[in-house]
């Protein structure tokens, strides 16, 4: 692997994509550190420095934009507005005939969707940089903190309207460098900057549960923590890797002197065909009773209940619910991203059958019918990454979004695997070895 990097960089054009996508990486680390006008940043170390920071409300916001959230820079609310906007999009393409059209007319279609997601990306950070102010001026954003009423000294609202446009800016940047790394770099570019931003927290995270530790100074829970972290990053890999592939048969066509088709090939179906997507789906949904009670500042009943159930995420309802929401999206998601019946009628125009199955309406039903039985393990997959690898590492001082943990592990492997794919493909090209021999 060591001897395919370094051919890597000695081939011009690929080393020039891997030093690009370095520097927009290091820029974009900067801008993470760059205060926004109005911030009183002497009172966000100080809540920072008292341990107010796993509280696990704004805990996985916080990880997306690397730790930019809870330090209130110009990168604060990082890449969300814009997975946000992506996944909104995607939903709405199976819902409006409109975009349904636009996604099929190719490259023309697919850029205006693009266009699409940018102003509903700068829409969702007006939006949310509008809370991330209202809630840092309210004290709740480092909540138990003394000093969380004095963050934002001034609450006027020409500070109040500087601070959301900077943010605004800084989402709008960081798209723009996500989009150039996709253009002229290495990978996709917004699945590079969030790889990113999990992997930043991670020697911080680490260092921390050997300061928390008690046996041989830390050094034990340190080691079991990376020897853990290490299984599971090998667990993920196989079954993110695991896929059924479904045999499809060409059947051979005369058009003039010109003979086609003949071949054989096959349908990948991955038993984790929804990605990380369902667990950002469920995390989101729990998120929205916790910020209500928090917003509401009521002391009800309800409120008390929603706060030691759901706001907690080590307590069983969380648990128990987070776990059957990943499940329930997981084949949600499934069932808009992919169409049977769409890829049995791209088949059967072509040519294309699965040997044993008639084409058409039948194929269709065999490929739902086979979708179905391995998103059943997907899912489980899936809830129980996100879960146990959390629970277990808590014992050892972790909070719920550690880089070893559910979500932070998937997208750290998912995006790892895709980027090195990549990589491979471009050395393959001139006749290179690649990593993954």
């Amino acid at each position: 692997m060591l001897t395919a990097f370094a051919r890597a960089f000695k081939t011009p054009d690929l080393r020039k994509k891997l030093l690009f996508t370095l520097g927009i990486i290091v820029i974009y680390r900067v801008g993470t550190h760059i205060p926004i006008p109005g911030v009183d940043y002497s009172a966000v170390q100080f809540c920072i420095d008292q341990a107010q920071t796993n509280t696990g409300l704004f805990g996985l916001v916080n990880m997306f934009s690397g730790g930019a959230l809870l330090q209130i820079t110009i990168f604060a609310l990082g890449i969300m507005p814009y997975i946000t906007a992506s996944i909104i999009l995607q939903l709405l393409t199976v819902v409006i005939p409109r975009l349904e059209a636009l996604k099929k007319e190719g490259q023309a279609g697919t850029a205006k969707i693009t266009q699409y997601t940018r102003y509903l990306t700068v829409a969702l950070a007006i939006l949310q940089g509008t809370g991330l102010v209202a809630t840092a001026r309210s004290g709740s954003l480092f909540s138990g903190c003394a000093q969380a009423g004095l963050i934002v000294p001034d609450q006027s609202i020409y500070t109040t309207v500087v601070m959301v446009i900077t943010m605004t800016a800084g989402t709008a940047l960081v798209m723009w460098l996500g989009e150039l790394i996709t253009d002229r770099g290495i990978g996709n570019g917004m699945s590079i900057l969030m790889f990113i931003s999990i992997a930043a927290t991670f020697p911080s995270a680490l260092w921390a549960i050997k300061e928390q530790g008690d046996l041989a100074g830390g050094w034990i829970e340190f080691g079991t923590v990376i020897a853990v972290g290490l299984v599971m990053v090998a667990l993920v890999v196989f079954v993110e890797q695991a896929q059924r592939r479904i045999p499809v048969q060409y059947a051979k066509r005369m058009i003039g002197r010109r003979s086609y088709g003949g071949t054989s090939t096959y349908i990948p179906l991955k038993v984790n065909q929804a990605g990380i997507i369902p667990v950002i789906f469920a995390s989101s949904l729990l998120y929205i009773p916790a910020l209500i009670v928090q917003f509401s500042n009521s002391t009800a009943g309800w409120a008390s209940w929603i706060t030691a159930n759901l706001a907690d995420t080590a307590a069983p309802a969380h648990v128990t619910i987070y776990f059957f929401l990943i499940i329930f999206f997981a084949f949600f998601y499934v069932a808009i991203s992919f169409n049977p019946e769409e890829v049995a009628d791209n088949m059967k125009k072509y040519g294309g059958f699965i040997p044993g199955i008639r084409a058409g309406r039948p194929t269709a039903e065999y490929l739902s019918y086979v979708l179905n039985r391995i998103t059943w393990p997907g899912s489980l997959y899936l809830g129980l990454i996100a879960l146990v690898p959390t629970m277990a590492l808590a014992g050892f001082g972790a909070n719920a979004n550690f880089p070893f943990g559910g979500t932070s592990i998937l997208i750290i492997v998912g995006v790892g695997l895709e980027t090195v794919k990549q990589i491979e493909s471009q050395l393959q090209q001139r006749n290179y070895e690649g990593f993954l021999r």
